[in-house]
């Protein structure tokens, strides 16, 4: 998570200073017009494609924590399956020898 921070602190700081110097540049102010958007579009290409990659690594989580719990779940079902046929012999078996005392 850090380093994430400092990547985007990084970028931000990188675009501040392109930005700042095209604006001090001795060009007309088309010309640093053409070249602040350029650079806002790559910028937000390089969001993008960072946020996507974010986004894939939350939804790979997301599946692979919900696919641990499900099998977990299914685990304790069917070993709480196997306690109660266990259960169910032990209470007849326990019938049985009250049954054949009396």
């Amino acid at each position: 998570m850090k380093t994430r921070i400092v990547v985007l602190s990084m970028l931000g700081g990188l675009a501040a200073g392109v930005i700042v110097g095209i604006l001090f540049a001795p060009a007309k102010g088309s010309k640093t017009r053409r070249q602040l958007l350029k650079k806002g579009e790559e910028y937000v290409d390089e969001f993008k494609s960072k946020f996507e990659e974010f986004s894939d690594s939350v939804s790979d989580k997301y599946e692979s924590t919900m696919n641990g719990a499900e099998e977990l779940a299914s685990k304790g079902m069917h070993k709480f399956d196997e306690l109660k046929k266990e259960m169910k012999h032990a209470a007849s078996d326990v019938k049985n020898a009250i049954a054949s005392v009396l």
